[in-house]
């Protein structure tokens, strides 16, 4: 499968490297860095790894993937990895070995089913992550046990969910919406780790947590009930 991983990124130039290097030993085609207006060196730094970088000035999650799956023109598989090292590259092939398989369209990485390191995820990430996934369980029937944003997923199933949330809602749209189209969706275990350097975009902050944990709400209540 022609696979390209896409990584947004804001401030990561400590550890995007690692990440890039790590990343592109795996059965890759290609790593897109999405700089989404960064004021450090991680487009140069991403650029040196390896990287085929993307400049997103529009702040957002949401954009940034947007603009990663434009940059993929030639992907059959597309696959979302976070830049701060929490995640690992060399745990890849689990995702993919669904899709290779033709076991299901949209492979997400689950830190429930895999292991947190101690630090990793705060309670009130924990507590906010274990809520929504609970409602997308109840609304949606989809046995899930985490929202995970390190995921594997074929190029023709996200043009055709059409995401409109460019913010923190982008990795739950496209849950909710593959769910709507009876999309085969799994979980794989992965591991997730203390970030290598700098300060998390969500639950860093207060802001950022209260923010997130709105924006995923809202967008798993938004679909429940529209018709098909």
């Amino acid at each position: 499968m022609q696979t390209f991983v896409i990584i947004p990124a804001l401030n990561e130039a400590a550890c995007i490297g690692d990440v890039v290097r790590e990343t592109l030993w795996q059965n890759v085609a290609h790593v897109i860095v999405v700089d989404n207006g960064s004021t450090d060196d991680t487009a140069r730094v991403a650029r040196d790894a390896g990287a085929f970088v993307v400049s997103e000035s529009r702040r957002g999650y949401g954009y940034a993937c947007a603009a990663g799956v434009r940059a993929a023109r030639d992907a059959e598989v597309l696959v979302f990895m976070d830049a701060d090292a929490s995640f690992l590259p060399s745990e890849l092939p689990r995702l993919l070995e669904p899709l290779k398989n033709n076991r299901a369209d949209l492979v997400l990485g689950s830190r429930v089913l895999g292991s947190i390191e101690a630090g990793a995820m705060p309670p009130q990430q924990k507590f906010g992550n274990a809520l929504i996934a609970f409602l997308v369980r109840a609304l949606y029937g989809i046995p899930l046990t985490d929202l995970g944003p390190y995921r594997a997923v074929k190029r023709e199933l996200v043009d055709s969910l059409q995401i409109q949330e460019m913010t923190y809602g982008y990795p739950t749209e496209m849950i909710v919406k593959a769910a709507r189209k009876h999309a085969r969706i799994v979980e794989a275990p992965v591991s997730y780790h203390v970030r290598r350097g700098g300060e998390s975009k969500v639950s860093g902050t207060v802001r950022g947590t209260i923010l997130a944990g709105y924006r995923l709400l809202t967008v798993t209540l938004r679909y429940a009930w529209v018709p098909d």
